[in-house]
């Protein structure tokens, strides 16, 4: 019985006795968890998908024939001789023999004015001529028979048959009729010399091209008023067209002040048109303008075209490079590769490149020279041909494995 008891009081609970300690049983899941987020953390990257990266190929550069470029800058191409002509008078239109896009000629008419009032300023000035003419006629014969009169008389007078008087009287009346000649010689001279001017009046209504060039605007039409000044109202025009000389485009461009020391005169340079981005054009500074700007901080420089190309024509936006001459660049330097711009990164204070072989890249300091128009002249590091990536990521690591994207770059640029 007593065994009974004793069991019995083993099996009760002693509500005043300290709870047996629990166990952490999480423990072991929250180790565990930690593990694996360790182990995806750097297994993923190597197990994920390799990035798709764009790429270009490496060109070779001869030893002495990049031409550095030591400075960029942007402008429009301008024409040094363009005119909008006008006609010298005021008149109604009466024909325009021109369009847009028409090539013309030195003194080719342009258009023509109505010739009424000038034609009947013109028969004036011939009638006043041709009645000053006919006066001279009657002048010259009334002297003619004046100095004959005179001689008689002074034969006469010497045997003094005829009075002094008489004699004196048929000189005076010969000289008088000199003078008179003499005046009837110079209105006759104005009055041709007013038929002259008449001319020009006449033919102030033909307007022609000044010079040979290509015409860009028509501002006049027929039965329009035209005037050389500015006009009062708008009805009445200041020009007929507008020519340009397309053998007179330049490029001009705005350089900073702190840079205008890199520019000098006839300094070679490589022109692009924003329009055709692929086209390098031939040229050289021309002037340095000598006058800055003060509200921009430049200088104007203007450039002369090599090359002349109907695809030119005034007001194209341009960019140019200012390049450094090949004979002061070295021809005995190492050439190197040309590469993008955009393939040389700076990581721990070194430039690299990464070039792909066989998916994937491999990272290489490179050591870059001169600025090649948007390129770079990589003297070491890179050989040619070989491929590297353009824009590689923060992230991309040497010997990390990439997808070439399908349309690669193409760095193989002729130098």
């Amino acid at each position: 019985m007593n065994t009974k008891a004793d069991l019995l009081k083993e099996l009760r609970i002693d509500r005043g006795a300290a709870p047996p300690p629990r166990r952490r049983r999480w423990l072991p899941y929250a180790i565990g968890a930690a593990v694996l987020a360790l182990l995806a953390a750097l297994l993923l990257p190597r197990l994920g998908a390799a990035p798709e990266v764009r790429t270009a190929v490496a060109a070779a550069i001869e030893p002495g024939g990049a031409s550095a470029s030591v400075l960029d800058a942007s402008g429009y191409v301008v024409a040094r001789r363009t005119a909008t002509v006008s006609a010298k008078i005021t008149g109604r239109v009466l024909e325009v023999m021109i369009e847009e896009g028409q090539r013309v000629e030195e003194g080719e008419v342009l258009a023509t004015l109505d010739p009424v009032d000038a034609d009947a300023q013109r028969a004036l000035a011939a009638s006043q001529l041709a009645a000053a003419r006919s006066q001279l006629a009657g002048v010259r014969a009334r002297l003619e028979q004046a100095t004959a009169e005179a001689s008689r008389l002074q034969a006469l007078v010497g045997r003094q048959l005829v009075s002094r008087s008489q004699y004196d009287q048929a000189v005076a009346q010969r000289d008088a009729l000199r003078a008179e000649l003499e005046t009837a010689q110079r209105n006759a001279q104005v009055a041709q010399d007013q038929l002259a001017i008449s001319d020009i009046g006449v033919d102030n209504t033909v307007v022609r091209a000044p010079f040979a060039g290509i015409v860009t605007a028509k501002a006049a039409q027929p039965g329009e008023i035209v005037s050389p000044l500015s006009a009062g109202g708008g009805f009445t025009r200041t020009g007929i067209g507008t020519i340009v000389d397309m053998d007179s485009l330049e490029v001009e461009v705005d350089v900073g002040e702190a840079y205008i020391g890199r520019v000098t005169p006839k300094m070679p340079v490589e022109a692009t048109l924003n329009a055709y981005p692929d086209w390098k054009i031939p040229a050289e500074v021309i002037a340095i303008i000598p006058a800055a700007d003060r509200g921009k901080a430049t200088v104007r420089v203007r450039i002369a075209l090599k090359v002349r190309d109907p695809r030119i024509v005034p007001d194209m936006g341009a960019r140019v490079s200012f390049l450094q001459p090949p004979s002061t660049a070295g021809a005995d330097a190492p050439a190197g590769v040309r590469l993008p711009a955009n393939a040389v990164v700076q990581r721990e204070d070194a430039q690299v490149a990464f070039v792909v072989e066989d998916g994937r890249v491999a990272q290489r300091p490179v050591e870059t020279g001169a600025d090649l128009a948007g390129d770079l002249q990589v003297l070491s590091g890179v050989a040619a041909g070989e491929t590297v990536v353009l824009d590689p990521p923060p992230t991309l690591a040497d010997g990390a494995r990439v997808r070439v994207a399908a349309a690669a770059d193409d760095a193989g640029r002729a130098p």
